[in-house]
């Protein structure tokens, strides 16, 4: 099987490398010349020159679009994998003859998450509360951070997009949402025009009150969920690997690359428990609605 790759900054190089690990036949795209073994400059050339069977989008945010819409004039009538969120904005997609298209949502895989999802499919939960952060400057040290796309808001930066994680995961969990307030945007001195901090509230189909606190200042890497529920509170932490159930511990040995293989696995079978097409645009649909909430916001004066 040969997959394609667009788009060759740290996760194509990522998902590129696990490729190959998996047995299949890959090439890249890329504009700049990385010294990948199969490489082409334009996705038309490589649809026309490689035939891939799968592709994965992992271009900056801003240009998935248009690297979907390359990919269908191009041809290609495979699987395609499209690096979270599927846009910066909006929810258009334009008509293709692709097999089926999924969003990387990869924390789907990571083996703390599926079993607070089994906890929670059991219990009702009252009130779930998720926090993530990690100072945006030490994501790459080897890189200034002041030039990667997640500091430039044109360019689908910004930690509501890169972080939205937290928007899929509880919205798989917890039944998807119905409504939303938020508050957010640049609110510390990173030399950066993206928002380095956001706060959603919201409610789901299964939970009256979910929370997510996200940002980009945290000194100490952090993702953690709360769950509170008619039988016990449940703590996860995806960082330490754990589950805490009613005072007991679960652990789980993850390796970095074991959530994205474990996607890829998928993809290339029946693709079951992925972030589907329509699951990618409605976390879409909430991102554009945080951000309409903090543009549009009303205060009550103490």
């Amino acid at each position: 099987m040969k997959a394609l790759v667009i788009g060759y900054g740290s996760i194509g190089a990522r998902h590129a490398r696990l490729l190959v690990d998996l047995g299949l036949d890959v090439a890249v795209v890329s504009r700049r010349d990385v010294g990948a073994d199969n490489l082409f400059k334009t996705i038309a050339d490589a649809v026309a020159g490689f035939a891939p069977d799968y592709a994965v989008i992992a271009s900056r945010t801003h240009e998935h679009r248009d690297d979907m819409a390359a990919l269908a004039e191009s041809g290609f009538k495979g699987t395609l994998l499209v690096e979270k969120p599927i846009f910066d904005t909006g929810t258009e997609v334009a008509a293709s003859q692709f097999a089926q298209i999924f969003v990387a949502y990869n924390l789907r895989f990571h083996p703390v998450l599926v079993r607070l999802k089994e906890v929670l499919a059991e219990r009702t939960p009252h009130a779930v509360h998720a926090t993530v952060g990690q100072y945006l400057p030490d994501w790459r040290p080897e890189a200034d951070y002041r030039r990667g796309y997640s500091a430039i808001k044109a360019q689908g930066g910004g930690v509501l997009r890169d972080l939205s994680h937290e928007l899929d995961y509880l919205n798989w969990m917890l039944g998807g949402w119905t409504n939303l307030t938020a508050l957010g945007g640049h609110v510390s001195g990173l030399e950066i025009d993206s928002d380095d901090v956001f706060s959603v509230l919201f409610e789901t189909a299964r939970c009256p009150v979910v929370s997510v606190q996200m940002n980009y200042l945290d000194s100490t890497l952090c993702r953690k969920v709360l769950a509170l529920t008619d039988q016990g509170t449940v703590h996860a932490d995806l960082v330490r690997g754990t589950l805490e159930v009613d005072g007991e511990i679960e652990a789980f040995n993850v390796e970095r690359d074991d959530t994205y293989l474990a996607q890829h696995q998928a993809a290339l079978a029946s693709g079951g428990g992925l972030c589907t097409l329509a699951e990618g645009l409605d976390v879409m649909r909430m991102i554009d609605a945080a951000e309409a909430a903090v543009s549009g916001r009303q205060w009550v004066a103490a």
